[in-house]
């Protein structure tokens, strides 16, 4: 653009300008500066171009400035007012011309080339603009379009999805656990010796909260915004406060559990808690899973800006060893291996870090810190 408005100011059909070159020059960087700025806004580069065009006839910064007002300005009414502007700087422009004559009364106040400048200038210009904001327009609307039906297809695999694995674990899942609460419920029934009574009881109230927790995550998976979604407010997750009651479960199946609580307890932020909960749960199941009657410790320490969990058991007494109650059978409860993954991937989408290892001696040891 300022090479283009220099020439025009040099030399315009042969005729050169009267301006001094420091003019020259200052109109011309003046028109490049515009011109660049032009795509956050155009305006700037209107103003110079009818002032330059009014004045001295450069007509480079109008017609760029044309062209971005038909891209740009809402019609009809912004590409008229647009217009009507630019016929009254022609009419400034041929007022000029008169008082100047020569070259720009030729240019400028002759009708003929005053028509002909403002088509080539303004006109065709602003058309071409006009075109091009069209194209850029429709291809933006075809552009959201497929965002949008791409996304309504991933929502509805998602969905598709959800139902299936819904369909599935109710089918598997909930039946298994449903006939183990049944089985349960029977052996309580005919037992005749108060610790399987007990026992009985335990596995029935252990199996009936677990179809609680399948149902309220089968009502999110089949329908995330509808009833399942009120009815697993009614029943909120468990958080810290219910932590005694998970290890008076485990307790009850023989494992020695104890609580050591650290620093001063306040409230901190229910998703904290409920991964605290989490990782004290799987560290429990793990012991049953694979230590049997071992002695578990579970340590809580409420730091100033975290919350630690810390659950460390004891190598697994040897099989048959006197004085020792009755282990829960190894390897009767398979598992996916997939427990402390989730676990740790729970406990880093808060910004926090998991520690597992296998401790001196035969025992194992599961460690939380979450920001809190």
């Amino acid at each position: 653009m300022s090479v283009l408005t220099l020439a025009v100011l040099d030399g315009q059909m042969g005729v050169p300008s009267d301006l001094p070159m420091p003019v020259q020059l200052t109109i011309a960087a003046a028109a490049g500066l515009a011109a660049w700025h032009a795509r956050r806004s155009w305006w700037p580069l209107a103003v110079l171009g009818a002032v330059a065009y009014a004045g001295l006839v450069v007509w480079p910064p109008l017609m760029l400035a044309s062209y971005y007002a038909g891209r740009t300005l809402p019609r009809p009414r912004g590409i008229a007012a647009y217009l009507a502007a630019c016929v009254a700087v022609c009419g400034i422009g041929a007022i000029v011309g008169e008082a100047r004559d020569g070259l720009q009364e030729l240019l400028t106040a002759s009708l003929g080339n005053a028509l002909f400048m403002m088509l080539g200038v303004i006109g065709l210009p602003v058309a071409l603009g006009l075109w091009t904001g069209e194209l850029l327009r429709a291809a933006k609307e075809r552009a959201e379009r497929l965002e949008r039906e791409q996304v309504m297809r991933a929502e509805q695999a998602r969905t598709q999805e959800r139902a299936r694995i819904a369909r599935e674990m109710h089918d598997v899942v909930a039946h298994r656990v449903s006939l183990v609460v049944l089985h349960a419920g029977a052996l309580e029934v005919r037992a005749s010796d108060e610790e399987t009574v007990r026992a009985a009881a335990l596995i029935g109230g252990i199996g009936r909260e677990a179809l609680a927790n399948l149902r309220d995550v089968l009502g999110v998976l089949r329908s995330p915004e509808g009833h399942a979604r009120q009815e697993a407010a009614l029943r909120p997750p468990p958080t810290l406060g219910d932590l005694d009651r998970l290890l008076d479960q485990s307790r009850a199946l023989g494992i020695t559990v104890t609580r050591h609580d650290e620093g001063e307890p306040r409230p901190v932020e229910p998703t904290v808690e409920r991964t605290a909960y989490r990782v004290v749960q799987e560290a429990l199941t793990n012991v049953h899973k694979h230590a049997g009657d071992a002695g578990t410790r579970v340590r809580i320490h409420y730091g100033t800006d975290a919350l630690e969990v810390e659950v460390r058991n004891d190598a697994p007494a040897p099989s048959g060893a006197a004085d020792t109650p009755p282990r829960a059978p190894r390897g009767g409860v398979p598992g996916a291996g997939w427990g402390l993954v989730g676990l740790r991937e729970r406990v880093e989408l808060l910004g926090g870090t998991l520690r597992t290892s296998a401790q001196d001696g035969g025992g194992f040891l599961v460690s939380a810190r979450i920001p809190a």
